[in-house]
């Protein structure tokens, strides 16, 4: 076993050796469970993919430190109510890798990462989920779960020929929007632009873009550049509440060259 591989398995050794430390003699460890911990483990998350999006290496790190913590902790609670430890949470995944992956670990050949891609939820189907959607969370932001479902749709088959047959349709469901806001019926407007949101993620897909990266990225600008144009107002001592259309696009335009 070379050098690196040696420091790495001693650095998980210490961690959960720590861990076994702190659920012995710390209060506030001590006291956590599978329920407690869960918020926690969304924000580290959370935070994470904040990192992960700034592509700060030392705070994706220092994250992935956080939620590798989270996983050491439920393995513990876990080995405490005699039901798994760390080990069986390694084997379980190295055993589903393996068993997904038979393209490198059996005979099976493959073309290219699009059929990689069906033979998982086609294995996935033999191991007995219900069906292709099956897995994928309730609870994810709609936007990350239209994505979800619409990979694993396009992993069986379901999916459109080319771009061109996305492009369309999201051409069709504005159309179809816009006929509901004509008729100013509340509900159907909502489905309408539900559907034109669903479009526009698959569209994101075809042109292998990850949509809530996209907004993600958006959002981020959009706050610079306001938080910008605010302090430009205030050096300039005017009232964001009383600006004209013509003032906000002004600062609009400085904010957009000072900061991107």
């Amino acid at each position: 076993m070379d050098n690196k591989r040696t420091r790495q398995l001693k650095a998980l050794d210490q961690l959960l050796t720590i861990m076994d430390e702190l659920r012995d003699g710390c209060p506030w460890d001590r006291k956590q469970t599978f329920q407690t911990l869960r918020h926690l483990t969304i924000e580290e998350t959370y935070e994470l993919s904040e990192a992960l999006l700034e592509n700060d290496l030392e705070a994706i790190k220092n994250e992935l430190g956080d939620v590798l913590l989270h996983i050491i902790f439920y393995a513990k609670i876990g080995s405490e109510k005699d039901a798994f430890d760390i080990g069986d949470v390694a084997d379980a995944i190295a055993e589903k890798l393996i068993k997904r992956h038979p393209h490198i670990y059996g005979d099976v050949q493959v073309a290219d990462e699009e059929e990689v891609k069906r033979n998982w939820e086609n294995l996935k189907l033999k191991e007995g989920n219900k069906g292709v959607l099956s897995g994928v969370p309730k609870g994810l932001p709609s936007m990350v779960m239209a994505s979800r479902m619409q990979d694993k749709a396009a992993g069986i088959g379901f999916d459109w020929d080319s771009i061109d047959g996305v492009r369309e349709k999201i051409i069709e469901e504005l159309k179809e929007m816009e006929h509901e806001i004509e008729q100013n019926d509340k509900a159907k407007i909502e489905a309408e632009l539900g559907d034109v949101f669903f479009s526009l993620v698959n569209y994101a897909r075809f042109l292998g873009v990850n949509p809530d990266d996209a907004l993600a990225s958006t959002n981020k600008r959009f706050k610079t550049r306001f938080e910008a144009m605010e302090k430009q107002a205030e050096t300039e001592k005017l009232s964001l509440k009383t600006l004209t259309a013509e003032q906000w696009e002004t600062l609009w335009k400085a904010a957009k060259k000072k900061v991107g």
